[in-house]
């Protein structure tokens, strides 16, 4: 499947480049500038590529009924309305210029969710060049053209769709002249259990849609996302806290700098053993070869003209001699010197018949 590597930034999303690894800060910055500068810093310790948020004005983004979703109500205030948490949550442009700022500094990308279309257009007057759409966004249409036309690459969570719904999103952004795509499998639940990771569905999207895929994950374990990497994802994302315990709603689901830390590493870790598709012997195993393969060896005194046998001679380490596929050729013929118990077999222990 010939597809066009992406860029971005100074990061470059393809086969033969390391996996993107996405801190997801969403809303872990609890509404306070200063905590959101502390997840870039985070994220940056961690080895993350990329630190995202979520672009919203929370008067766009839900009517001021919306119930909050079952996840919500279990690790926030239930007299609080879902309207009243995301106000609360909401950053302003001054803001996210100031956290992209802190990213430049740190040199680790920034990106943001957007929900509307001043969203969008916020994000790109302060010089985001990709955008990360949620899964809930998948199904909005006249939405996802909007991102499109911008021409900057969209990385698109695929959460609660099914493969239909997932290719009329694709299809979308393409019709806008945007090929720029990479799917996220994901589990809108948070926290997601790992039986419903379902890691497999980013290949049929790959294959179904010719697109670079991966993974946002929302289970507790990062078991999923190594999965993910050995499958050959080209994106990984996951939350990340300051502290599990904080009050709002992702801090339960998120992984803290340590667990970020260790994920990263273990990305890293995947990616390496994988190695090259071409089977053969590594450096290291090529040292080994003389002293783990065996030759044909006596395995008791022969004299000359003995002849060689299944009784008289087997296989034994080191390598060096005689290989043991030549077995059933040196079977039958007789021993051209004196030949010690334990003496590797060499070409000139053998009367091949032939005199000249």
């Amino acid at each position: 499947m010939n597809r066009e590597a992406i860029k971005i930034n100074n990061n470059v999303i393809a086969n033969n480049s390391p996996v993107y690894i996405v801190a997801e800060a969403g809303v872990n910055h609890n509404g306070s500038l200063n905590l959101a500068f502390a997840l870039v810093q985070a994220a940056k310790d961690a080895g993350a590529d990329c630190v995202k948020f979520q672009t919203f004005k929370a008067e766009n983004l839900l009517t001021s009924r919306a119930p909050k979703a079952r996840y919500q109500l279990q690790v926030t205030d239930q007299t609080e309305s879902q309207y009243e948490m995301l106000s609360r949550l909401a950053l302003s442009a001054s803001d996210f210029q100031l956290i992209m700022k802190k990213c430049k500094e740190l040199e680790i990308d920034f990106l943001s969710t957007p929900y509307n279309k001043g969203d969008v257009d916020l994000l790109i007057d302060i010089g985001v060049n990709a955008f990360k759409i949620a899964s809930g966004q998948i199904v909005e249409i006249p939405f996802l053209k909007y991102v499109a036309k911008s021409g900057n690459p969209i990385i698109l969570s695929t959460g609660m769709a099914d493969l239909a719904e997932v290719y009329r999103g694709v299809n979308a952004i393409r019709g806008e002249g945007n090929n720029n795509i990479v799917l996220l499998q994901c589990t809108t639940n948070y926290p997601s259990v790992i039986d419903e990771a379902n890691v497999l569905a980013m290949k049929s999207m790959e294959a179904a849609l010719n697109v670079w895929v991966g993974y946002s994950d929302h289970v507790e374990s990062n078991y999923a996302c190594f999965a993910a990497v050995a499958l050959g994802a080209r994106v990984i994302e996951k939350h990340l806290t300051l502290d599990k315990n904080m009050s709002g709603p992702d801090h339960r689901a998120s992984l803290d700098p340590k667990g970020f830390s260790d994920l990263v590493k273990g990305i890293r870790g995947v990616e390496k053993s994988l190695g090259s598709p071409i089977k053969r012997a590594t450096s290291s195993e090529l040292k080994n070869i003389e002293d783990m393969r065996r030759s044909i060896v006596a395995l008791e005194c022969m004299e000359i003209g003995t002849e060689l046998t299944e009784r008289n001679c087997g296989f034994k380490r080191p390598a060096g001699g005689l290989a043991p596929n030549m077995f059933d050729i040196v079977l039958g013929k007789k021993v051209a010197k004196r030949i010690n118990k334990d003496e590797i077999l060499l070409y000139s222990s053998i009367d091949w018949g032939v005199h000249v």
